[in-house]
């Protein structure tokens, strides 16, 4: 009997060794009071999104059903998982070839999308999936008087800012470029509009603002024509 208990405590103990290592090596604590907080925007330069899903709850005929537009939100702040899924819905990559989630004349891709959000001004770049950071400040006081103060460009969480460079596309199809680049831009919107609904969002797109106060308030490139702002966030019931 006794033999039994001590080869008993043996494994245990062993088993027990096994667990310590694992958790030492991968970072991990058993820390339940003290879960680890989920992922946000922080002052890095660059920040990488996780990895985006392609698979929801909700249907796309829902989503469809359900889209409104919403002009009063919440000051919650979205997770770094809502805002990848958002910008990947908008204008990420959905092929090893580098085709986009959104259409676009001869696949060369004139959009740029910024992010405005309280922890400051991103640009996204589809090809790593990650966001530069261009300001450290919340600059949507200042793209609410551009946007002819609309009170949801001030109140919502996150503002996408869709940009266009027409000569990426003038190059080929010439003055059918403006046409061309406008459709890509309502594509674009629309998809990251319906990801919000998916997301149990709400957004406001907003097609009047003051195109050059924009541009300077957001210190774009030349070429970077703004074009649609789309604020999105936890509608204010």
């Amino acid at each position: 009997m006794t033999s039994i208990i001590s080869s008993l405590y043996g494994k245990i103990r062993t088993t027990c060794l096994v667990l310590v290592v694992i958790l030492t090596l991968t970072g991990c604590r058993a820390d339940p009071g003290n879960p680890t907080p989920p992922p946000t925007l922080t002052s890095s330069q660059v920040v990488s999104l996780p990895a985006p899903r392609q698979q929801g709850e909700l249907s796309l005929e829902e989503a469809i059903v359900r889209r409104r537009s919403t002009r009063a939100f919440t000051e919650q702040k979205l997770t770094l998982e809502q805002i990848s899924q958002l910008l990947w819905a908008a204008q990420g990559l959905t092929d090893p070839h580098g085709f986009r989630a959104a259409p676009s004349a001869g696949a060369l891709y004139p959009l740029e999308v910024y992010l405005v959000s309280p922890d400051g001004l991103y640009h996204y770049r589809p090809q790593g999936h990650e966001l530069e950071l261009l300001a450290a400040q919340d600059l949507r006081s200042a793209i609410w008087q551009a946007g002819l103060e609309q009170d949801a460009l001030r109140q919502a969480p996150a503002v996408f800012v869709i940009c266009a460079v027409y000569q990426r596309t003038e190059a080929k199809y010439g003055s059918r470029a403006t046409r061309y680049v406008q459709l890509e831009a309502g594509h674009a919107a629309q998809n990251l509009l319906l990801q919000a609904v998916a997301l149990e969002l709400a957004g406001f797109p907003i097609g009047a603002f003051q195109d050059e106060p924009l541009q300077a308030a957001l210190s774009l490139p030349e070429d970077h024509q703004p074009l649609y702002l789309l604020a999105v966030g936890y509608p204010d019931e």
